[in-house]
């Protein structure tokens, strides 16, 4: 009887779910039969496609299934030129280009997935790293996949994968479902990403914890909050960013060509973006400082004048005082720009500073003789235009 009632349990188990994973398919099956419904013409962009999903599916779920289905059912893995790469061709370019022609590689499938994902309002990262087949053999090459946060819940897929298999160089379509939603905790069974953030783990693993087939995180290490983590690294500068990336794969450990490939990219990705913010931070002191010379030229237009259309005094000051408070401004905001100059860009600054340090003195000339000619009588004051001021020259990026 015991044994009777034990057989009854399990049997109960197994029909409970059964028939959830017979709710979860039904629900797939009806956004996946309303997706092979789409109008042909909504095919002409992700914009229009993702209109459509935010016309017929509600739910982040519905619609994350929907950009899966579409991008695993209508990108074909180009084998032919899955080593390609054009140098001269920028991200967008190449995600149109992908696009157009429905096929590429798993880079163009992750970013296909993720502009699509963000179109209808779903929070979606491409991540980049290595993988395992069958739990054992490290793959020849890196791969791409995605995070996304569905109903405040953060779950991996890769719509690659989950698009079919290539065999002896020949593509055949065949959707996969364990690509999709996939829980972290299966996922680090065969993806490491390169930046262990992305392992989306309270307990993150090594890249030689990975190879050795050491899945489960070490417990007895600090929790690692990597939903906080993601919020804060959101609210960063991009520069940072890129800056933490390049940190976070180092300490995973430079156990192959795959990740030390990574590690490099990332490092020139901040570098260049370090440099571009450098540049910005350049361009906008000399706008600045052409700013405060074109407000000082106006001072002296109007000195010229005799101060002439009459206007308050405090006006007369305030039209002196504006320039030297952008110089000054200039001033400080070079100072502490040029501590993190190159030797190679040091003569360009030098000469910024002096133009600024120049200007800055003949404005406040100007200004000792606004204070002065404000103290004097009317009669007075008209005494004191005695010679026309020439103007200072603007400064060119």
């Amino acid at each position: 009887m015991r044994h009777t009632l034990l057989l009854l349990s399990c049997l109960c188990s197994f029909f409970v779910l059964a028939q959830k994973k017979q709710k979860i398919q039904k629900n797939y099956d009806l956004v996946d039969t309303k997706m092979d419904k789409m109008p042909a013409e909504y095919n002409q962009s992700m914009d229009s496609i993702g209109n459509y999903i935010k016309s017929n599916f509600q739910t982040e779920s519905e619609r994350v299934r929907a950009v899966f289905y579409w991008t695993a059912n209508s990108i074909s893995y180009d084998a032919d030129n899955m080593f390609e790469v054009k140098f001269d061709e920028s991200l967008q370019d190449r995600i149109t280009r992908a696009f157009k022609a429905q096929k590429g590689n798993c880079f163009d499938y992750s970013n296909i997935f993720n502009q699509l994902a963000t179109v209808v309002g779903i929070k979606s990262v491409v991540v980049n790293g290595y993988t395992k087949w069958n739990k054992v053999k490290v793959d020849n090459l890196s791969h791409s996949w995605n995070a996304a946060r569905i109903d405040n819940k953060w779950y991996l897929f890769d719509p690659t994968w989950g698009s079919g298999y290539v065999v002896n160089g020949i593509f055949t379509r065949r959707l996969d479902d364990k690509h999709f939603k996939v829980d972290p905790e299966l996922m680090i069974n065969t993806h490491m990403p390169f930046d262990y953030l992305w392992q989306l783990r309270e307990y993150p693993i090594t890249n030689q914890e990975f190879m050795d087939g050491v899945y489960a995180g070490d417990e007895s290490k600090q929790k690692f909050d990597f939903v906080k983590e993601i919020a804060r690294l959101d609210s960063l500068p991009k520069v940072e960013q890129l800056l933490e990336v390049s940190q976070r794969i180092e300490k995973g450990g430079m156990r192959n060509q795959h990740i030390s490939q990574a590690f490099v990219h990332a490092k020139t990705a901040w570098r260049n973006e370090n440099e571009r913010e450098k540049g910005n931070k350049y361009t906008e002191i000399i706008n600045q400082f052409n700013k405060a010379n074109s407000q000082l030229n106006d001072f002296i237009h109007f000195r010229n004048k005799q101060f002439q259309p009459i206007v308050p005094d405090q006006e007369i000051k305030r039209k002196i005082q504006e320039p030297i408070d952008s110089l000054i401004i200039c001033q400080k905001t070079l100072s502490d720009f040029e501590k993190e100059v190159s030797s190679a860009n040091k003569p360009s600054v030098e000469n910024l500073k002096k133009a600024i340090s120049q200007t800055l003195e003949r404005a406040e000339e100007h200004l000792q003789f606004v204070n002065l000619y404000l103290t004097k009588p009317a009669l007075v004051r008209k005494t004191m235009f005695y010679k026309v001021v020439q103007r200072p020259k603007v400064v060119h990026n």
